[in-house]
């Protein structure tokens, strides 16, 4: 099979910034697309995976997994999708399409370990994956998906993880009008909970540590915001929420959030990986059926439901448009959460 040369941004150690690089791309087989990458978005995965810090990095590191282009070239057997049309990848390219998960459309779930759009062990080259800064990107039509074309582009590419990872809770939970939510934090995913929720038909509460917050998040749809470190506050929405997504990517005290929460009620975490610290106080789980569960981004076809969704809705992020030449910089402003809510790189800026 032979590779395809492409331009990339990535790095070749933890320490290291990103640089441009040169990255081989598959050539198409039968079932591929070709996507010229107009757009990707910055998520907090792309940082940490390039730094290694959940460990398993595999350099060189390409991140990007927020993807929208235009297709370019199409297998022989793709019948989805036809050159030119307006395509988006997320945050996996592949899956083993056989297991019970993926039977069932959550290929996030898969059995057999999903293929990461960047960081993933490429199952037709035996390679790694490499992300969406870069000019093109090749994918089994399966996981490639279709972008409503009266949606901005730059601003749809969040949707694609900071969307998704929001939207899957409130499908499976089942959020309709007349919900009682909360949401907790609001940056990339926070503000996108906030805007799916509210056109869900959703009564939208955010909670929040910043009272700065509050002009924002009301101009982006909640009906109310909750200042956390009130203990007042807090009372005064015991037993409100019938769901709560918390969005906060770093270890925090999730017992303050379950008073707030209905009888059968739930608390989704979407942000953070590892221990929680402190302890779960299970007393008010048992006393109210209350529940603690996790959420991963969503499968292939409730993707492209959300994509629909915003389409009809009008819903996209709240972005800041960089040049690839500007990452290192964007990432350190990141992790000071100085972005409001997405960095977008245009990738035009790859070429320059």
């Amino acid at each position: 099979m032979e590779n395809i040369e492409v331009k990339a941004y990535g790095t070749e150690a933890a320490e290291a910034p990103l640089k441009p690089l040169n990255i081989q791309r598959r050539e198409l087989t039968s079932k591929d697309v070709e996507i010229d990458i107009l757009f990707c978005g910055v998520c907090h995965s792309d940082l940490h995976t390039a730094r290694n810090d959940w460990g398993g990095s595999m350099y060189p590191v390409v991140p990007g997994h927020e993807i929208v282009g235009r297709i370019t070239k199409v297998g022989s057997d793709v019948s989805k999708f036809k050159v030119g049309d307006m395509a988006a990848v997320g945050c996996m390219v592949d899956s083993c399409q056989t297991c019970a998960s993926c039977a069932q459309d959550l290929e996030q779930y898969c059995e057999n370990g999903f293929t990461g759009t960047y960081n993933g062990m490429d199952r037709h080259t035996g390679g790694h994956t490499f992300g969406g800064y870069s000019e093109k990107v090749v994918v089994d039509e399966h996981f490639v998906l279709t972008v409503p074309e009266n949606l901005d582009p730059a601003a749809a590419a969040p949707l694609l993880c900071a969307g998704i990872t929001t939207w899957s809770p409130l499908r499976h939970w089942k959020v309709q009008e007349g919900s009682t939510i909360a949401v907790v934090g609001l940056g990339g995913l926070g503000h996108m909970a906030i805007k799916l929720a509210k056109a869900l038909g959703a009564h939208v509460t955010l909670f929040s540590r910043s009272p700065e917050k509050e002009k924002d998040a009301l101009e982006l749809g909640a009906d109310a915001v909750v200042i956390s470190t009130d203990p007042i506050q807090m009372t005064s929405v015991n037993r409100k929420f019938d769901l709560i997504i918390d969005t906060v990517p770093y270890v925090h005290d999730l017992n303050l959030y379950i008073p707030s929460l209905n009888i059968n009620g739930t608390l989704v975490l979407v942000g953070f990986l590892g221990n929680v610290d402190p302890l779960l106080n299970t007393v008010p789980l048992i006393l109210g059926r209350k529940s603690v569960a996790g959420s991963l981004i969503g499968g292939i076809a409730e993707t492209q439901e959300m994509l629909d969704f915003c389409g009809k809705h009008q819903i996209v992020s709240e972005i800041e448009m960089i040049k690839i030449q500007d990452i290192n910089e964007a990432y350190e402003r990141m992790l000071k959460s100085d972005v409001r809510y997405r960095f977008v790189i245009d990738m035009a800026s790859l070429k320059s």
